[in-house]
């Protein structure tokens, strides 16, 4: 495993990070591993190297954070690991049960806390952008909980530029903590980010932590577009079908097909390797439902792509709408 620096922060993180959205309880989705099934993933991801792990309080409406805690305190050392939660999303039926208002902020550290069973959280990141709640609350909730030690570090997920540059620009200007991490939707089939997003990032010393690397799977190359593939999730994941299937991501599939073939690797490994390769990317947020899908994307991590490949998996893509927030 390799190691970088978390944006121009000092903090070091794994170039890959395991996200545990798939581990939790089928209640909440029913593709999702429960706890008996997800701790080995954990487990091994340590064995292998990874010390980034990245959740969500909506994860299984909280399973998730609990059996990342308690697979974490029982597998590592608290001070040897970097965990990453969320907080925006609803997580209860009252009517500030969401988003990015102070209560729900400080409500929100607190469960998150004592689900994942230790004092701080190194990553604290909102989830989405909160239309309803100015950034100015926003920010200096946030930068509250680093100060009082709840929070290490903050970090945004998916939104537009200018939402990002405002909030950027609004913690400078108030003598603020700073977002340090953008975990934004990008890989070889959706690669909007790199108009504005990513730039925006990299100049702001930003670090990026991509979200569905695999395109929830579609660029693993099992996938048809006529029935969405033959796994449960793949079946039933209409935020993918809201996301992908377009003619050119198949285009864009095939050819990491073909060049992992030639390769001699998976496909999944092709188009995490090219994730990896792109200008300011830290650390790809992968999924794992099968322990040989961890152990494939940990050898990625040194797989080399010549220029000229990369450009063979780039040149079928077609742009794309905003996709994966609103």
């Amino acid at each position: 495993m390799k190691y970088v620096n978390l944006g121009k922060t000092g903090l070091k993180v794994s170039r890959l990070s395991l996200g545990t959205m798939t581990y939790g309880s089928r209640r909440w989705r029913e593709w999702v591993l429960e706890e008996e099934e997800s701790r080995p993933f954990i487990k091994l991801a340590l064995e292998l190297g990874i010390n980034f792990f990245d959740t969500a309080d909506v994860y299984s409406l909280g399973v998730s954070e609990e059996i990342l805690g308690r697979s974490l305190k029982d597998f590592a050392q608290r001070d040897q690991v970097i965990i990453a939660t969320k907080v925006f999303n609803k997580v209860g039926d009252g009517p500030n049960d969401r988003g990015l208002s102070r209560k729900h902020i400080f409500d929100s550290i607190d469960a998150s806390l004592r689900r994942l069973q230790t004092d701080y959280v190194d990553l604290y990141q909102i989830h989405r952008w909160d239309y309803e709640t100015p950034i100015e609350e926003t920010l200096e909730a946030l930068h509250d909980l680093v100060k009082s030690g709840k929070v290490r570090y903050i970090g945004a997920s998916s939104m537009y530029a200018w939402q990002f540059a405002k909030a950027l620009y609004t913690a400078d200007k108030h003598g603020w903590t700073r977002f340090v991490s953008m975990q934004n939707h990008y890989n070889l089939v959706y690669r909007e980010e790199e108009r504005e997003v990513i730039p925006l990032s990299i100049a702001e010393g930003v670090g990026i932590i991509p979200w569905s690397p695999l395109a929830r799977g579609l660029l693993v190359g099992n996938r048809q577009k006529q029935d969405y593939g033959d796994t449960l999730r793949a079946k039933t994941d209409e935020f993918a079908h809201e996301l992908y299937y377009d003619d050119s991501d198949f285009q864009i599939v095939d050819r990491v097909v073909e060049l992992a073939q030639k390769r001699g690797v998976k496909p999944a490994q092709i188009a995490l390797a090219w994730l990896l390769h792109q200008p300011g990317v830290t650390a790809p947020i992968i999924g794992a439902s099968k322990i040989e899908h961890l152990k494939d994307a940990v050898e990625a991590v040194n797989l080399v792509l010549s220029e000229e490949e990369r450009k063979f998996l780039e040149e079928p893509y077609k742009p794309h709408p905003i996709l994966g927030h609103r």
